[in-house]
């Protein structure tokens, strides 16, 4: 027995003394990216010219006819005007009412085209908030330090910083061996939209037999993650893949009748015991490849006595699933997300409901279909007299590879501006023009090359929306490299 313990003691001394030197090299790992020189950029304009995009109330709604289309004539004018330079080089088609496809032909037919995304819609302002913005929404207010309004974060800036690229490119003799498309939607903010523009520019390529080489949307993010005597970095995600959207009506037919005389459940009551069929049996949580490299490139940033757990985060993985998975931010990123709401009842207070239902919005990791989701619907929840009916649907993007040139490329474009950047792989949780062009696109990426403080990426959508002025130039040079490094530069005499 002494023997056997004594075998025990030495295997786990040596067991610490594996995880003290694991630890000790347990750090950031070397990446050669070679300085790039200075590129040249107005922000001043760039800046300027957010601010005029966003007095343009481009605003989108499901309902065409709601849509004031003037605006987004008036909004191709502003870029007509803005731009002149991409506009006598670049040819400009209107897809589906109002999308934009612009075309920059590359010198090199045999080289497949690369696409920059954009869009030009808005959400609209929720009705009686208007007095609570800092700056009127469409102000496009330029305090010297912010950009405020609608749009300023999503994504009027992105398109802006993506012309203001092209423009100066061509200013500078740049030309492209490969084709640069660029692809403005109209409608990107109506969730479900049967006839979103983005869908109808890539079925115009498509139809023009065009294979893209990469895509660039929104989508992914970058900001500072300061957390005191533990890291203290710049987080970069680049988006390899976004989640599925489908929203079911689950429904109950009863009797009904006057409200005097209940029984012992009504519609709704059952349907109480529905939502927490569903709220008790959530999807399963699954630590993916994307998120596994997240943890490992933070895990190697940290002081050395945290550096003892997260060198092992792989043996620890499922401690780690087990506590992330309680982390509503983080476990949307390792399951299928369950949301009741909305619900329905009786049009009076004292009538019985004959019919009763809920609105369960599911975000579906790749991998999983609505129909997977509908089968679970019917799995856990223990009433079998129920009627499901799926309202609105988008599958869930498949993961883009994270060795290709494009990746590879963004990549290395942050680290050049920030070497202590945390770069990592991405799973979107919304929605994003880019998974209409999967099918004719193997590498869609999603970055938004904008340095701001995370605080504001929770005013997208919201009151006092609104975007650090002086990342507007760092935007700009980002694009300018992207597409430069990508398209295989030539100058012109």
């Amino acid at each position: 027995m002494e023997f056997i313990a004594y075998i025990i003691l030495i295997l786990l001394g040596l067991a610490i003394l594996a995880t003290l030197v694991r630890a000790a090299l347990f750090r950031p790992k070397k990446t050669a990216v070679p300085p790039l020189p200075p590129e040249e950029v107005d922000t001043g304009r760039a800046a300027a010219h957010l601010s005029a995009a966003i007095q343009i109330p481009t605003i989108s709604y499901l309902e065409d006819d709601r849509v004031d289309w003037a605006q987004f004539r008036r909004f191709h004018a502003f870029l007509e005007e803005s731009y002149p330079l991409l506009h006598r080089t670049l040819t400009r088609e209107v897809i589906d009412k109002a999308s934009l496809l612009y075309t920059w032909p590359g010198s090199d037919p045999a080289l497949s085209p690369i696409a920059l995304l954009s869009h030009q819609d808005v959400v609209p302002i929720s009705a009686g908030t208007e007095d609570d913005w800092t700056h009127p929404p469409f102000s496009g207010h330029n305090d010297g330090e912010m950009i405020w309004g609608r749009g300023a974060m999503d994504m009027k800036n992105h398109l802006v910083a993506v012309m203001e690229a092209v423009e100066t490119l061509l200013a500078e003799g740049f030309r492209p061996a490969r084709t640069v498309h660029l692809c403005f939607g109209h409608n990107e903010e109506v969730v479900g939209s049967d006839h979103a523009g983005a869908s109808a520019i890539m079925e115009t390529l498509r139809d023009r037999g065009v294979r893209l080489e990469s895509v660039i949307d929104e989508g992914g993010a970058m900001f500072p993650i300061h957390v005191k005597k533990i890291l203290n970095s710049t987080l970069a995600g680049i988006g390899i893949s976004e989640k599925g959207y489908v929203s079911f009506e689950i429904s109950i037919q009863r009797k009904g009748g006057h409200s005097a005389q209940p029984p012992k459940h009504t519609a709704l009551g059952e349907l109480a015991e529905v939502i927490r069929d569903l709220e008790r049996h959530p999807f399963r949580a699954k630590m993916l490849p994307f998120l596994t490299s997240l943890l490992d490139e933070a895990g190697r940033r940290v002081p050395y006595c945290l550096r003892l757990v997260t060198c092992n985060h792989k043996l620890l993985r499922p401690v780690i699933t087990g506590i992330l998975q309680n982390i509503p931010a983080a476990a949307s990123m390792m399951r299928t997300t369950t949301a009741v709401t909305m619900a329905q009842g009786s049009p009076a207070d004292n009538v019985l409901p004959q019919k009763a239902s809920v609105v369960v919005n599911f975000r579906q990791m790749p991998g999983t279909s609505a129909a997977d989701v509908e089968r679970h619907i019917r799995r856990v929840v223990r009433n079998k007299d129920i009627h499901i009916a799926a309202l609105k649907q988008k599958e869930a993007s498949p993961f883009s590879p994270t060795d290709s040139r494009a990746f590879q490329v963004i990549r290395d474009l942050v680290l050049t501006e920030h070497p202590e950047a945390i770069v990592a792989p991405y799973l979107v949780m919304g929605g994003t023009d880019a998974c209409f062009y999967e099918p004719i696109c193997d590498n869609v990426y999603r970055f938004s090359p904008f340095l701001t403080d995370l605080f504001l990426l929770f005013c997208t959508h919201a009151t006092n929306e609104r975007l650090p002025a002086e990342t507007m130039g760092q935007a700009v040079s980002f694009f300018k490299r992207y597409i430069r490094t990508l398209c295989v530069s030539e100058i012109t005499e």
